[in-house]
């Protein structure tokens, strides 16, 4: 009978050597350097950044992506001094921008859900947004819970992974620095918020201004109308039908608003 115990020592001792070897000064630096990129995609990146992810498995989901893109990654010759932690916040920083212009998106939907709120006097009936522990109508929570649903479903969550490892191919880990462009596109992004937010919500918006004048010429004519008990139930009924036909519409443009700014990211950081 053939004793497999000695060759079964050999073969883990070999393993050992090649994991030691395999552990350089090198290899170490390009790790932690990734596992900064890495992590800042799941601290800023939309549905990845979600305060009901426990952080123990954004950890966990962070190391193992790590891992497996670490054959992808390229370093120069690594410097453990100080400019070794301003590479790490550098990988942060790409982490933090992306995840920024990214956000701005769901914003630009928040804010036609205040805009809608407040014509539909929801202003008032606002709830603790999940994700991101603030206050928020009751009306952007709906839409932010439908747009986050829409961009799982044009799996916009693998978009986020493709852009990251593409990066890897792109930008040397702890090589990228923000330049002028990146402070054009956010500014315009954020006058953008309220731009396309409110173009958003306009049909509601017009709906609800056209109802306000027909009941102001009503309680002109019928001062009788009691506008409390039978204005406002059907000013909220109307504009929900209005909200609930257009919804599909304002999806569908939120998705190529998505599409198009993962366009303009590659532009920008590639």
């Amino acid at each position: 009978m053939i004793n497999w115990l000695p060759y079964a020592i050999k073969f883990t001792g070999l393993i050992k050597m090649e994991f030691v070897n395999y552990l350089g000064d090198e290899n170490v630096a390009k790790f932690m350097l990734l596992f900064a990129r890495v992590s800042g995609v799941f601290v800023f990146f939309p549905f990845f950044s979600h305060n009901n992810i426990p952080v123990v498995i954004k950890a966990t989901l962070s190391f193992f992506l790590t891992m497996f893109l670490f054959p992808l990654a390229k370093l120069d010759t690594p410097q453990y001094n100080t400019f070794f932690i301003l590479q790490i916040l550098s990988e942060a920083l790409l982490g933090m921008i992306s995840g920024i212009i990214l956000q701005m998106l769901f914003a630009i939907i928040q804010m036609a859900g205040e805009q809608i709120s407040f014509t539909m006097g929801f202003t008032m009936a606002s709830i603790v947004d999940p994700g991101s522990g603030a206050n928020m109508p009751i009306t952007s929570q709906f839409l932010y819970l439908i747009a986050l649903l829409v961009f799982l479903a044009f799996d916009g969550h693998h978009l986020i992974l493709l852009f990251l490892s593409h990066s890897l191919g792109h930008i040397t880990l702890g090589a990228f620095y923000p330049s002028e462009n990146f402070m054009q596109y956010i500014i315009m992004s954020m006058v953008n918020i309220f731009l396309i937010g409110f173009t958003m919500a306009f049909p509601v918006l017009a709906i609800i201004l056209l109802m306000d004048l027909i009941f102001g010429l009503l309680m002109k004519t019928m001062p009788q109308f009691n506008l409390l008990v039978v204005g406002y139930p059907i000013k909220i009924a109307i504009a929900f039908v209005v909200l609930i036909t257009v919804l599909a519409i304002m999806m569908q443009y939120f998705k190529e608003l998505t599409l198009k700014v993962f366009e303009n990211m590659q532009s920008l950081f590639f």
